[in-house]
């Protein structure tokens, strides 16, 4: 059903004039991988070619193999579930396929992507076509799920939930074969799912790991080891890399999109406390990198963990999607399609000013995994300019405007690619020149008040401008206010993943918070210095949940200019110790006396915030 991409690399495969002679096909469990193997040996028995057929579950190893018949003119060699079989992928490779008469076509399938030596090796490269398969397309599902007899008035919902994978398609027709699909039945769905995904897992704290896999938007061996409170994760992160629902990308590991929806839906029913925990170790986990400036891409990481809040919740759906997206300088060609796009959802006003600001400004272009355009943003130095009314009225000063932004397919409605130019925006803001200020333009601003508040944007309607016949809403950030380290700190403020329980003030009145704080910063260089800490049992935290919770206020701190100095004396007599006080005011420059004072400032300062962030 569909896989029109896939029938077409096919065909070429048998084309005599084609160059390749080798279709690696790799998917994950259920997505439809056999099911296209029998379409290719229909096509091949059309087409008059003689077939071998292999499959890895039937298979005990390659002995006895070098006894098949494979010197047939035109032969189709095809090989399903190749991973099945150890050392199967080598043998085709170093002595089977050598031998293989000149006109064979061999498709080899599996769970796994294909060994890397299949493009790195000159012999191959030429002839290898690598060819990834995921879900059906919108049109292709719902043909599927037509075929297999669900009704029509189901068929859009059972799509939405299996966003197209295939064997999904397939249990939500067995649902409603017998009674009407709905969310209700989707727990049986994903039940069902979760045993085809995954058919052996070796112990309970390899399910742990691939459930936090579940709840993070790219999973790092480091992040791995802070969500399950290990030192040493490394063992789990192969198991989940070899997995065939995970992915992975230069960011991490990430579960293919129904597989982490199975899993995260399951723990979220199962323990919900178990997911909150995690959620709440990840968001401790970013929130300590924020201050790196080579670690800003976790803000997207941040973000994700936000998608059932009901401020930023309906602007996340699709993160996983965003994976496959890029962002750069559009050709030539792509300019005209940004100006269609303005031209089709704001006018031809808009196009014209989008044009004059094209030519004195790069846009940035979002393209899909095709490398096809699909979104683009255009930020300009905001100077009055009486041509645009979106500039014409503004004070002077150093002023950043993002003047248009859009998803070419659907404006500015949520989606993938609107979600990617925010947080690529968000980026933006914390790597590039500060402005003095940011301004955001909007088509309407109902459904964006909230968010933009979320993160600190303000609604700025003095700054509302017309063009033709469309009024659009402007919100601001003024970063001489809250300049952007000050800006993640306030955002991070906000999370109450990070948060821990309030039987923090049932069980320490803030006079025994205080004295416990300074206690732990005292302890805090030692091995086990927290491990009888009395704020471990009031905060309900392990010893590294709390020291993970040290570092992070400590980072607040850093955040804040007024802090600063304070941080410093913090940070050199207890976090990373010198050896004395005295010499911790060497390092810092400064008398012993005033070391002190901003030492006693320090602590101050630490104990009130940590206090604000638990209450």
């Amino acid at each position: 059903m569909g896989r029109q991409r896939e029938l077409a690399a096919f065909h070429d495969l048998l084309d005599p004039d084609g160059v390749a002679r080798v279709l690696l096909v790799h998917g994950a469990g259920g997505v439809g991988k056999t099911a296209l193997l029998h379409r290719y040996a229909w096509l091949a028995a059309r087409a008059e070619r003689p077939m071998v057929w292999l499959d890895g579950h039937e298979l005990d190893g390659v002995e006895g193999l070098d006894e098949l018949d494979l010197d047939a003119d035109g032969l189709v060699l095809l090989v399903d579930t190749v991973e099945r079989v150890p050392g199967l992928d080598r043998w085709l490779r170093r002595e089977v396929l050598p031998r293989l008469p000149a006109d064979a076509a061999v498709v080899i399938a599996g769970r796994d992507r294909p060994a890397p030596i299949w493009r790195a090796d000159p012999g191959w490269r030429e002839l290898v076509r690598v060819l990834p398969l995921g879900n059906l397309g919108h049109e292709d599902g719902l043909r599927l799920l037509a075929v297999r007899g669900v009704p029509e008035e189901e068929r859009e919902a059972a799509l939405e939930f299996t966003r197209g994978h295939p064997l999904a398609l397939a249990l939500v027709a067995d649902v409603s074969a017998q009674r009407r699909f709905s969310a209700g039945s989707a727990h049986e769905v994903m039940g069902e799912l979760l045993r085809g995904f995954v058919d052996t897992v070796p112990s309970p704290l390899h399910r742990q790991a691939l459930e936090a896999c579940a709840q993070v938007l790219a999973t790092t061996e480091p992040l791995l080891e802070a969500l399950l409170g290990l030192d040493d994760a490394g063992e789990l992160f192969g198991w989940l890399r070899g997995l065939s629902i995970v992915e992975y990308g230069s960011r991490g590991l990430f579960p293919h999109d129904l597989a982490r929806d199975a899993l995260a839906a399951e723990l979220g029913w199962r323990d919900p406390d178990g997911c909150e925990r995690i959620r709440r170790r990840a968001a401790a986990y970013y929130r300590r990198q924020f201050t790196e400036p080579s670690r800003h891409s976790v803000l997207l990481d941040f973000v994700y963990l936000h998608r059932d809040t009901s401020a930023l919740g309906p602007f996340v759906v699709g993160y996983p999607q965003t994976s496959g997206l890029s962002a750069d300088r559009p050709t030539r060609a792509e300019l005209g399609t940004i100006v269609s796009w303005v031209r089709k959802h704001e006018g031809d006003e808009s196009a014209r000013l989008c044009e004059r600001w094209l030519a004195r400004h790069d846009a940035t272009v979002i393209r899909g995994q095709d490398g096809a355009a699909v979104g683009f943003y255009l930020m300009i130095d905001a100077v009055p300019d009486p041509e645009d009314p979106a500039t014409r009225d503004l004070e002077p000063g150093r002023v950043r405007m993002v003047r248009f932004w859009m998803d070419g397919r659907c404006y500015q409605e949520p989606s993938p690619v609107q979600l990617f130019i925010t947080t690529h925006l968000f980026r933006s803001y914390l790597t590039g020149d500060c402005p003095d200020r940011t301004l955001l333009t909007f088509a309407t601003p109902e459904p964006w008040a909230e968010g933009c508040a979320y993160v600190d944007f303000a609604r700025l309607a003095a700054a509302d401008f017309t063009v033709g016949d469309h009024t659009f809403a402007v919100f601001c950030h003024d970063w001489r206010q809250v300049p952007p380290l000050a800006w993640v700190a306030r955002l991070a403020e906000r999370d109450a993943l990070i948060e821990a329980a309030p039987a923090a003030r049932r069980t320490l009145g803030e006079e025994e918070f205080g004295q416990a704080v300074r206690e732990a910063l005292r302890a805090y260089g030692k091995a086990d210095g927290l491990r009888d800490s009395p704020l471990l049992s009031a905060l309900d935290l392990g010893e590294r949940e709390l020291r993970a919770l040290f570092e992070d206020v400590a980072a607040q701190l850093a955040a804040s200019p007024r802090d600063l100095k304070a941080h410093r004396a913090l940070h050199h007599t207890f976090l990373r110790p010198a050896r004395t006080q005295a010499d911790a005011a060497a390092l810092l420059g400064l008398p012993t006396t005033t070391y002190r004072r901003h030492l006693a400032l320090a602590e101050s300062r630490f104990t009130e915030l940590l206090w604000q962030r638990l209450h």
